[in-house]
């Protein structure tokens, strides 16, 4: 038997992302601020997003929806009745 591989639906591809983003620009914002302190407000956010943004879409993201889908395959085997 083949499980369907759907995307998740748009509410938790949203917490995917926040659960993704908020930690790593907290961390950014903790690591950067000694070197970026003194910054603009546009430049130090720019530095911090081009540092955020590629390890969210290539690493955490993905993480995050792998894990996902493993959560939600197994919550559909076990609501379904075994067959011999």
């Amino acid at each position: 038997m083949q499980l369907e591989n759907r995307p998740p639906s748009v509410h938790r591809r949203a917490l995917i992302i926040w659960l993704s983003i908020y930690p790593l620009v907290t961390l950014g914002q903790l690591v950067l601020r000694p070197l970026t302190g003194d910054l603009p407000v546009p430049v130090s956010t720019l530095v911090l997003t081009l540092l955020v943004v590629p390890v969210a879409v290539y690493l955490v993201v993905p993480a995050l929806t792998r894990a996902n889908a493993r959560l939600s395959a197994g919550r559909s085997r076990r609501g379904r009745p075994v067959r011999s």
